[in-house]
């Protein structure tokens, strides 16, 4: 589909009325869709849902991870009043696992299996299919947990809270970047959500985008409160990992399997989460 074609049927699936609010009602459908995909918050239900509107949704993921990051860095702080920053991070991570059904995580879990014990394309692809959890994904869902626990009981209270909403959200934006950069390696007949299978457009990226630089503009003014003080700067070295995790991914998916399936996004959104996370404790 042409970007062309892709915004004609994006008009012709919008509900009728005026141009500014029937964008706007329908960008609030996509977030809420997206939110349901990513989630297991209760959303209100669409009596006109269309299969489209999933593809469309992807560039909110990064308003979803947002809402994550503010309500796990709220549980971090609840936790931090009675308990160690370990046990608040323990409590914060088991928190943003119950918010989405453990949904990237099982991604990373499944991509572990099937590139650690898949010699070619078609055997990695039929273990990520699996649903048992074998040796490779089990030590890579362990290392991920225990590399986010510990990186965020090392920040200070305030850093921690900062590495959440905007790791939340960032993490996010990588990982549908990859919906751009590669085609899609697995068998489309047998897609979990075939409508994530399409390409993203220029426009999605920008308006993901543009919901990382919300949460960056919510840290940016909260953290001088906070007594911490983050220049632009202190960023450009949580992005620079952030980026490396998401090409390793970019290039292991490629060489691998062709191009990008939704258990390697689920991958590449928690590597990148970990990279932000690491990158923040790092200025330390």
């Amino acid at each position: 589909m042409t970007l062309s074609q892709h915004n004609a049927h994006e008009q012709s699936a919008t509900p009728a009325g005026h141009p500014l609010s029937r964008r706007l009602r329908h960008e609030g459908r996509l977030l809420l869709v997206a939110t349901q995909f990513l989630t297991r918050l209760p959303v209100p239900q669409l009596a006109d849902y269309q299969p489209d509107w999933l593809h469309q949704s992807s560039r909110h993921f990064p308003a979803v991870g947002l809402l994550i990051g503010l309500l796990c860095a709220g549980m971090f702080w609840l936790a931090s009043l009675l308990f160690s920053p370990l046990v608040a991070a323990v409590a914060s991570t088991a928190f943003g696992i119950k918010l989405t059904g453990a949904f990237h995580e099982d991604g990373l879990a499944d991509t572990c299996d099937g590139l650690g014990g898949g010699l070619t394309k078609e055997r990695a692809l039929t273990i990520m299919k699996d649903s048992r959890l074998g040796t490779f994904g089990t030590l890579g869902l362990v290392m991920a947990l225990l590399l986010k626990v510990s990186l965020l009981a090392a920040m200070p209270l305030s850093l921690a809270l900062a590495a959440l909403v905007v790791g939340h959200s960032g993490s996010r934006l990588m990982c549908i970047s990859l919906l751009a950069l590669l085609p899609y390696g697995g068998d489309i007949e047998h897609a979990k959500a075939k409508p994530m299978a399409q390409q993203l457009t220029p426009m999605q990226g920008l308006m993901g985008a543009g919901w990382v630089l919300l949460s960056l503009l919510l840290v940016w003014l909260w953290l001088p409160m906070a007594d911490v003080e983050l220049t632009l700067w202190h960023w450009l070295l949580p992005l620079a990992m952030a980026l490396v995790a998401t090409d390793y991914m970019r290039r292991l998916m490629k060489r691998r399997l062709g191009g990008y399936t939704g258990d390697g996004l689920g991958a590449t959104q928690q590597l990148s989460e970990i990279a932000i996370y690491a990158g923040l404790a790092a200025l330390l």
